[in-house]
């Protein structure tokens, strides 16, 4: 089969379209067919090993996996032992690492049937973005009807679900973005849209009950300045794409560890565990019309390193998508 192989950390240069084996499925894991993939920040941090510190998993010399890739969409063309809920020709959606390619293993405790009326590419953008979207909002924040939330990063991958998510639940939604991408954090649904580039939302008297910090490109007392006093704030800052650094989005993280036991503001950093449960739980709000999938742009998989460079220069909304 063809996949995208990396054998050492640098840039996009360093990805090769290659002929590899085909995988197949162990104990409680499924073979799937894939039709797209998704690209996240996750798989530009895997290609430069960036921060150095995230190494400690990613491999000290090389990247462990060699395969690039996360999200994955497609057909189900095999089973292993153990697996009851799926079966050949299931159309599912999940999470591995290796799905920049034509067929990939996948737990069957991280794999689900797509949504119904979504193409492949369209499920292919869901699972590590809106899942982790979903786990910042309901299972680190607790969020409930009728509390305010801010988002910031609100027309990236994650951000354009947490909007979504969060107007679900019944809150009261505010999105900083860029002047260009307004008007498609307005059509998800934010209450306000605030332009970065014109107002500073830490300094606008506004204290929310949870702010989404998807940036991290402001300090905890700015992000504190603009949180209800009791309020929670969750952090992740995988969007941010400087490189070379040894910590990176982790020292905001650390930061707010230290501080957290001694205010009152809750802070917690946002989590990205893939499940079943989580992918179906997302299924049925895409189901219902609750959430909508916005990819901006979709490749081939043989222009993977374009993609990955289009996500890195160019800032990208929403969603990029690999068509395998």
């Amino acid at each position: 089969m063809k996949a995208v192989v990396q054998d050492r950390y640098g840039s996009v240069d360093t990805l090769e379209l290659r002929e590899v084996e085909q995988p197949a499925p162990a104990a409680g894991e499924v073979l799937v067919r894939v039709h797209a993939a998704s690209v996240n920040a996750y798989d530009w941090h895997y290609l430069h090993g960036d921060p150095k510190i995230a190494r400690l998993a990613f491999g000290l010399r090389a990247p462990k996996v060699r395969i690039r890739g996360r999200d994955f969409a497609g057909r189900v063309e095999g089973v292993g032992p153990g697996v009851e809920g799926l079966r050949p020709g299931d159309e599912v959606y999940g999470e591995t690492d290796g799905s920049f390619a034509e067929y990939v293993c996948a737990k069957d405790s991280e794999t689900d049937l797509k949504p119904a009326h979504l193409t492949f590419e369209q499920a292919a953008a869901m699972p590590l973005a809106a899942n982790t979207a979903l786990m910042g909002l309901r299972d680190v924040a607790g969020l409930k009807a009728g509390q305010s939330v801010l988002v910031n990063g609100a027309s990236g991958g994650v951000g354009t679900f947490a909007v979504q998510i969060a107007k679900a639940f019944g809150a009261e939604v505010t999105g900083v973005c860029s002047s260009r991408n307004a008007e498609l954090v307005g059509s998800l649904g934010a209450d306000q849209v605030v332009d970065y580039g014109r107002e500073d939302f830490t300094r606008a008297g506004h204290r929310y009950d949870v702010l989404l910090d998807l940036v991290g490109n402001r300090s905890l007392r700015d992000l504190r300045r603009a949180t209800a006093p009791t309020g929670t704030i969750v952090l992740s800052g995988g969007g941010v794409f400087e490189g070379g650094s040894v910590l990176g989005p982790i020292r905001l993280v650390a930061r707010g560890q230290l501080a957290s036991p001694f205010i009152r503001q809750r802070v917690a950093q946002l989590p990205a565990k893939a499940s079943k449960e989580n992918f179906a739980t997302l299924r049925e709000l895409a189901e219902a019309g609750k959430i909508a999938p916005v990819v901006e742009r979709t490749y081939p998989l043989t222009e993977t390193a374009e993609a990955i460079r289009h996500l890195e220069v160019e800032h990208a909304r929403a969603k990029i998508v690999l068509t395998v």
